[in-house]
């Protein structure tokens, strides 16, 4: 039996009318009659109750639709991947990330994608949370890696991951060697921070006063580069981002200190022009980012998703929860 024949049935049934249906496939209504009647023919059974206005289906008609549904969409799934084997995605996407980001996470993403996808060119612009926003607002980037996002009229966001904030210092501070170490063992401490201007240092700042621990901050740094070699130089202490020392923690430079008390993440997020539409190969990018397809994601305007990429906590020493 024809595709196309089974393709009819099923707009028949959800139209309830011959005329309608045969309308949609740009066919006569006695060509869709003697279709579905060869149909009828070959299975044995009726399909449509004809003597009923609208039309409506035998209980056989509606065991055959259920069963015809799932045989349809699994034949659309396998063109689909069959005409992808031959399509091959070339061009350039380029992604704009603050420059934490961009270090941790976009190296290997690239590389894997490559591997993926060889005839794609993916860039990197690098810039500050206010200059990633710009460039994806203006459309200069495809999409845009943040940390804290926020949608607005002409940005959206979906969240991606909280990256837990760690307490690193050099190999040489007194902390290095402890195993565990409590809040109120930072009281006091001198400290290597970010620019008190960024959202992170902010943060930061709130959950530690809220926690009742003072710090010392002698150097301040824009970007997460100068302040682990800072921290290095240094012999020092700060609170970093985790994935940004994965290379120096692995060869001893810098420690992560433990503290169960401390618990703060930093939320990370894609953000999007509402007024754009991405293109297969940054489509295929975000996703492979995220994990999940993003096309789905971009449509969503859940107020959920939106507040819990908006807030990073931290847990005190009694337990409470304290949102960032």
């Amino acid at each position: 039996m024809h595709l196309r024949t089974l393709e009819l049935f099923c707009t028949i049934a959800e139209q309830r009318s011959f005329s309608k249906a045969a309308e949609a496939h740009d066919l006569t209504q006695s060509a869709a009659s003697q279709a579905i009647g060869h149909l009828e023919e070959s299975l044995g059974v009726r399909l449509i109750d004809r003597s009923k206005r609208p039309l409506v289906l035998t209980p056989e008609g509606q065991t055959y639709l259920s069963g015809l549904r799932g045989v349809l969409r699994s034949y659309q799934r396998l063109e689909e991947e069959v005409r992808s084997i031959s399509c091959t995605l070339r061009g350039r996407i380029t992604i704009g990330t603050i420059v934490s980001v961009g270090l941790s996470y976009m190296p290997a993403a690239t590389e894997a994608f490559a591997r993926l996808h060889p005839e794609v060119d993916v860039m990197t612009e690098f810039g500050s949370a206010d200059r990633v926003v710009e460039m994806t607002t203006e459309g200069e980037v495809d999409f845009g890696l943040v940390s804290f996002p926020k949608s607005t009229k002409r940005i959206q966001c979906i969240p991606w991951q909280q990256e837990p904030m760690r307490i690193v210092c050099s190999a040489e501070h007194p902390l290095a060697e402890k195993r565990q170490m409590t809040l109120d063992q930072l009281r006091g401490s001198d400290m290597i921070g970010f620019d008190r201007e960024l959202i992170l240092r902010q943060e930061i700042d709130r959950c530690l006063a809220r926690a009742g621990v003072a710090v010392n901050v002698r150097m301040e740094f824009d970007n997460v580069d100068s302040m682990i070699r800072a921290i290095q130089a240094n012999r020092g202490m700060g609170i970093i981002p985790e994935a940004a020392v994965r290379r120096e923690t692995a060869n001893g430079s810098l420690r992560v200190v433990a503290c169960r008390e401390w618990r703060m993440t930093r939320p990370l997020g894609m953000i999007f022009r509402r007024s754009g539409r991405l293109s297969r190969a940054a489509n295929e990018f975000g996703s492979l980012l995220l994990g999940r397809a993003i096309e789905s994601e971009i449509k969503s305007k859940s107020g959920s998703r939106k507040a819990a990429a908006e807030s990073g906590s931290i847990e005190a020493g009694n337990g409470t929860s304290i949102v960032a």
